[in-house]
């Protein structure tokens, strides 16, 4: 039995008692969590709604009063892949005091990240269907809240604190999550590298980068 202080506040409607239709996140989260599952193992064009229905264990009534179409599902899923994925490397970055400690961490989490099966699939996926949803492509890479805006927002501060002296922070991120990927993802993407990389490559390839951007970008001591 789950303990009342292991549930969060926001897991009950705000009135009590029932959720409305189409409210209750704990079945939202388990129709994406079976959308997952069959966009993984089908892709877009194959994967149908009733598919999704099955595999969540939810009737096609239910279904509909989340989603209204297979688009809205499949972006939906995107966007909660999205937000956890951008949870992680902003966690990584706050958790030490040190910015080189904290870039090791945030390069590692997004390299383990972008080598992903899950994360590779999904990428083909939305690279599959981007004449037809551009939307999704655009939101998905320059969203408001991407990868490259909390890593700036990270950056701006160390510029503020003086450990970095960068004069185009967009730039500057743009450089490091380039050097981070060491080639790893495009490698993953197009098949060429069939599984991760192992964590001491990872950590080889995200030292160097941290080397040569502290390098360029280091505050110079008088």
């Amino acid at each position: 039995m789950t303990e009342l202080s292991d549930t969060r506040a926001d897991d009950y409607p705000a009135t009590g008692g029932r959720w409305a239709a189409g409210e209750d996140p704990a079945k939202r989260k388990q129709i994406l969590d079976g959308a997952r599952r069959v966009f993984m193992k089908l892709g877009f064009d194959a994967a149908s709604m009733n598919d999704v229905t099955r595999e969540a264990g939810v009737s096609k009534g239910t279904l509909y009063v989340y989603f209204a179409n297979k688009e809205e599902l499949f972006t939906a899923m995107m966007e909660s892949e999205r937000a956890a994925f951008i949870a992680s490397v902003r966690s990584a970055l706050t958790e030490s005091g040190d910015p080189d400690v904290a870039l090791h961490d945030f390069g590692l989490t997004f390299v383990r990240h972008i080598t992903e099966d899950k994360v590779i699939n999904a990428m083909r996926i939305v690279i599959g269907v981007r004449d037809r949803m551009p939307h999704l492509c655009q939101r998905f890479f320059t969203g408001p809240e991407n990868i490259r805006t909390v890593l700036k927002d990270f950056l701006a501060a160390q510029v503020e604190a003086g450990r970095f002296e960068i004069d185009d922070i967009e730039l500057a991120a743009r450089q490091f999550l380039e050097l981070c990927s060491g080639s790893f993802f495009k490698l993953r993407l197009f098949g060429d590298m069939d599984a991760p990389p192992p964590r001491e490559e990872m950590d080889r390839v995200v030292n160097g980068a941290i080397r040569v951007f502290t390098a360029a970008y280091g505050a110079r001591k008088a």
